[in-house]
């Protein structure tokens, strides 16, 4: 039986991912591709209960560790019900974000370590990793001035430039981790420019 394929987003903070990945969605759809479009934290009704949890604002006692474990928990209802299901009739899935966002945030921003954090998602996901990952790479200053007029900032988006710039610096180590799965796309450009390039590489991998 042909499977889909599955291809996520990553990237800072204010680096376009969404409206990026819904419009890739979007274009391959009207290209003809069987194609379903998710997020995360959430993606499924139980994952969007856990979603409110970890971003609401007023959470600020959460510890690292059960941030990281509530994503982990999310990722897997995510998986089960949502992802699976769709790869096995043959429809490609688009995430905005999984695993990696979990390496970068609480990997290296919250410091609890990529291993550790790798460890608690390998037990969730069970090796169900995406086929291609599309980075979209700017620097976390830009990315902050972008969403500074955003109406909601949830609890992730108002911590300060450090933990942004750290999330950064653990985005460019997952890079060198998965260099055969991860593609850049210079996010730093207009918006058409970046759907563009995102859509070139996912064309590419869909037609190989």
């Amino acid at each position: 039986m042909k499977t889909g394929r599955f291809i996520t987003f990553e990237g800072p903070d204010g680096s376009g991912k969404t409206t990026v990945s819904l419009q890739v969605y979007e274009k391959l759809k009207e290209e003809g591709y069987s194609v379903l479009y998710t997020r995360e934290p959430g993606g499924s009704a139980i994952a969007e209960q856990i979603r409110k949890v970890i971003l609401d604002p007023d959470n600020t006692a959460m510890d690292a560790r059960t941030e990281a474990l509530l994503y982990a928990a999310s990722r897997r209802q995510h998986l089960i019900e949502v992802i699976l299901p769709a790869l096995e009739q043959g429809i490609h899935v688009i995430s905005d974000r999984f695993i990696d966002s979990s390496l970068a945030y609480q990997g290296v921003g919250r410091e609890i370590g990529i291993p550790e954090v790798l460890a608690i998602n390998q037990f969730a996901v069970e090796g169900h990793m995406p086929d291609r990952t599309l980075f979209l790479d700017i620097k976390p200053e830009i990315g902050l001035k972008r969403i500074e007029g955003r109406e909601f900032l949830d609890r992730l988006d108002q911590e300060k430039l450090d933990f942004h710039e750290k999330v950064y610096a653990g985005y460019q180590e997952i890079l060198k981790m998965f260099p055969e799965r991860i593609v850049c796309v210079d996010a730093a450009q207009n918006k058409e420019a970046v759907i563009n390039d995102s859509m070139k590489i996912i064309r590419e991998f869909l037609n190989d």
